[in-house]
């Protein structure tokens, strides 16, 4: 039987040195197998892939985001709500109401797909 290829593991110098003393006189590679290979080595769940709805109710978000331009009218907004030159009309209005519903349905959107009660 041929052998495979070795394996190669980086450790910290203190990680190594708490392996080496751990191991004794035990050769460092059959330590390690040996600790590895025991019966009583904790198993770990398997990744999950996100359920379908819930990558479905992101994919909504993120398509939204690409359809809008509310973060940048959001952005625009502030500019220049914060160089005092923001005046307040019928359309901008409109339009940051929009942002508003728009920025609320993606936070329930969100905490959908996140398992959370909005």
């Amino acid at each position: 039987m041929s052998r495979l290829a070795p394996f190669s593991l980086r450790l910290t110098i203190q990680e190594r040195q708490q392996l080496e003393a751990q191991a004794g006189s035990m050769p460092l590679g059959s330590y390690i197998k040996s600790v590895v290979f025991s019966s009583e080595t904790p198993t770990y769940r398997k990744r999950k892939k996100p359920p379908v709805a819930e990558q479905q109710l992101l994919a909504a978000v993120l398509a939204r985001l690409g359809q809008t331009r509310t973060a940048s009218n959001l952005n625009q907004i502030a500019k220049h709500l914060n160089q005092g030159t923001l005046s307040i009309d019928e359309e901008l209005e409109a339009d940051l109401n929009a942002a508003i519903a728009e920025v609320a349905w993606m936070r329930v959107t969100l905490m959908q797909a996140l398992g959370m009660k909005p």
